[in-house]
């Protein structure tokens, strides 16, 4: 059975909610196991024992979040060259842009040489102050919708072999 690996960062509970659903999407379409990790949990070995990804991840400061770049560091030159050609989506969190994690998402799969399946996501909360930023997200359902169709997408994809 093919893996799909999720693996996201969240503080505020907005792309927890969005991983959440395309965890949720992914698993309802069947025939493949579906792993939600947080970004402090993933170790290599997961990525290496799955067949396609999804990362989430907020953007903070124009850029990904500390954590979820910590997850690349901490794995990105004990799984290159062994994951080469296997697919990927993004779907970032962002107050009022998300363009620059998604690229720079985007150039660390590019050194895996990873395929983009699906268009990135961005969802913004339009948070602007200090309040807004810290306070805890809640996605809206139409938001939600899109990621759980990313998601199913993704295990329908892995299932079929179309990736």
């Amino acid at each position: 059975m093919e893996k799909l690996l999720i693996v996201y960062h969240s503080r505020t509970g907005g792309t927890q909610a969005m991983a959440e659903a395309a965890a949720e999407a992914a698993r309802a379409e069947g025939g493949v196991e579906t792993i939600l990790k947080r970004a402090d949990e993933a170790e290599p070995d997961d990525l290496l024992a799955s067949d396609g990804y999804i990362f989430a991840a907020p953007e903070n400061l124009a850029a990904i979040a500390g954590v979820m770049k910590a997850f690349y560091d901490r794995c990105y030159y004990a799984v290159l060259g062994k994951i080469e050609g296997r697919p990927y989506a993004q779907m970032v969190c962002a107050g009022s842009d998300g363009e620059n994690a998604v690229k720079q998402t985007a150039r660390i799969a590019k050194g895996w040489r990873l395929k983009i399946a699906q268009e990135p996501i961005i969802i913004c909360t339009h948070a602007q102050t200090k309040e807004e930023i810290l306070a805890e997200k809640t996605i809206p359902e139409e938001e939600l919708k899109r990621c759980r169709e990313l998601g199913a997408a993704m295990a329908a994809g892995l299932a079929m072999g179309v990736f």
